[in-house]
């Protein structure tokens, strides 16, 4: 729909600016012509973003609960005079901190930009820019949240083994992180197309009409 939106855009900026405003013999503009052919598109990408939302945004809905749990969770416990963490000063610790809040923090903003895809209107102007700025956002929120919780596990579990198994975790951990890679190697031809679409009119390269 982005792309024949796009197309339409193009076609009407190519043409003498008196023809945009003539009717048919049924009496429509052309945007009225636009908007009665598209009516099924619209509908199957309508039905698309809010199935893909949902599922989307149970995903971030889960990552923000561990992440919160996470968050409030300290490895090694604190020290009894002052209260601070006992591993403060380890380097892992303080990767295991940020990651946890990235992950608390683009879990939530992934979980609100599907609810508003959701909540959308889905009124044929939404799926030029605003619907797929809010699918962008979403999806870049989500796969960094999913790289922070992964981040956080594998720095929170390395203070539980032992020097001689740490060496012996690192492919486990590079293990956790395959299919994770897989799914956004998937979906990466996805994002790539709403990137180019939303951000630069695909058909600006073609020959415009000239006076």
């Amino acid at each position: 729909m982005q792309w024949e939106i796009k197309w339409f855009e193009f076609v009407k900026a190519s043409i003498p600016a008196g023809i945009t405003f003539r009717r048919n013999q049924a009496g429509e503009t052309p945007e009225e012509v636009f908007s009665k052919t598209h009516e099924d598109l619209m509908k199957e990408g309508r039905d698309w973003l809010i199935k893909t939302s949902e599922s989307c945004s149970v995903v971030a809905a889960l990552i923000a609960g561990v992440a919160f749990a996470t968050s409030a969770a300290i490895p090694g416990g604190t020290l009894d005079t002052s209260g601070k963490p006992i591993f403060e000063t380890q380097p892992a610790f303080q990767v295991f901190s940020i990651s946890s809040l990235l992950a608390l923090c683009f879990s939530v903003t992934a979980l609100v930009m599907f609810l508003a895809i959701i909540t959308s209107r889905f009124q044929e102007k939404d799926f030029d820019t605003n619907l797929p700025v809010k699918l962008l956002l979403g999806f870049s929120s989500l796969f960094v949240s999913i790289a922070a919780m992964l981040v956080c596990f594998c720095t929170g579990h390395f203070f539980m083994i032992g020097d001689k198994l740490k060496y012996a975790a690192y492919p486990v951990y590079a293990l956790a992180c395959f299919p994770v890679s897989i799914f956004a190697a998937a979906q990466f031809p996805l994002y790539i197309d709403l990137l180019r679409t939303t951000f630069k009119n695909p058909f600006e390269h073609l020959s415009r009409y000239k006076v």
